[in-house]
């Protein structure tokens, strides 16, 4: 027995000894991984302040611009569909509006017979409420628009009431990236020209997919960035220079091209994807709101409304340099979410 203890002793101690040691170091904490830890957390941290910060951004430009807006170009807040065969008119850009919406349903093959009509829609980034009033018009669909701008809201309601439409459309202040509607809700999810601000595109077509019922038409057109070559890891200085500065006043995070929308949907495996460059097709619009800006009217207006819209009318030109350098691509991307 003696020898047996004499032999164990030695061992059991030093086993007692290491484990003790190891669940006291396992507590020390690690200063790499504290490091790591706080990194991340102040990293994340700036995140979601500098993503408040764009939310806010945009809001009050949209609060301060949108009465100008309405007051030269109307109810619809985004660029006119013109025929590239023929001169565009100062006279035809409303209806080039109009003509915009129509374009992006035939394009997303939404059924023409009125039995197959979407009943329910959302309007992602409503502005005033244009399309949502135009689409519940045209389909007898409730229509729900959400906007960052108290402002829009407040007035696409207003103009709902005028044209006799309170119980086909509401509007209210929501996000896109954190819609407060149920799963699947919608026959049709429309997004005209609001995809340009959002901060985390993944996030935001995840999100329509959501609301979207099965079977539900998903349309999205935004402005984008052309697609890289193969050889490019990324676009060139001047071209992020120019970016930045459209960026800076319009309230714009980074930018994506059309083939990273395609990615995104194929990752969430939506079905029928499409998509086309309508760059050609709304050339004629920038100059139009440029020379709109010039008249006495659009100069007012423009003064009375704020620096945020005195700073977007400045880079308005820039918008055409993109245009014509084919580094800003108007796209639209449509698809469907399976059954």
């Amino acid at each position: 027995m003696a020898t047996l203890l004499r032999t164990c002793e030695p061992f059991d101690l030093r086993g007692l000894s290491s484990a003790r040691r190891f669940e006291k170091e396992k507590r020390k904490p690690n200063p790499s991984r504290v490091l790591y830890q706080r990194r991340s957390q102040r990293s994340s941290f700036r995140a979601a302040m500098a993503a408040e910060g764009l939310k806010k951004g945009i809001a009050e430009f949209y609060n301060e611009s949108s009465g100008l807006w309405e007051s030269i170009w109307g109810e619809h807040m985004h660029h006119g569909f013109y025929d590239t065969t023929t001169p565009a008119s100062f006279s035809d850009h409303r209806s080039a509006q109009i003509r915009m919406v129509d374009e992006a349903l035939r394009f997303a093959c939404v059924p023409e017979d009125s039995s197959k009509w979407p009943k329910r829609v959302v309007d992602v980034g409503c502005g005033i409420g244009g399309s949502s009033r135009y689409l519940a018009k045209k389909y007898g669909a409730q229509c729900q628009g959400i906007t960052l701008s108290p402002v829009q809201a407040q007035r696409a309601q207003a103009l709902a009431v005028a044209e006799g439409l309170a119980d086909k459309v509401s509007f209210q202040v929501a996000d896109a990236l954190d819609q407060p509607f149920p799963d699947g809700h919608f026959d049709l999810v429309w997004s005209m020209e609001s995809g340009e601000h959002m901060p985390d595109k993944n996030k935001f077509v995840s999100e329509l997919t959501r609301v979207a019922a099965p079977g539900a038409t998903i349309i999205i057109v935004t402005w984008c960035h052309r697609d890289l070559s193969q050889s490019e890891d990324s676009l060139k200085p001047d071209e992020i220079t120019l970016l930045n500065k459209i960026c800076n006043a319009y309230y714009l995070p980074e930018w994506c091209s059309p083939s990273d929308y395609v990615k995104i949907a194929e990752s969430l495996s939506l079905k029928d994807i499409k998509t086309a460059d309508w760059s050609d097709n709304v050339a004629p619009f920038w100059p139009a709101v440029i020379q709109s800006a010039f008249t006495w009217k659009g100069f007012i207006s423009l003064l009375r409304s704020g620096w945020k819209s005195i700073k977007g009318a400045l880079v308005m030109p820039l918008m055409i340099e993109g245009y014509n350098k084919k580094l800003i691509k108007f796209t639209i991307i449509t698809c469907r979410k399976p059954e």
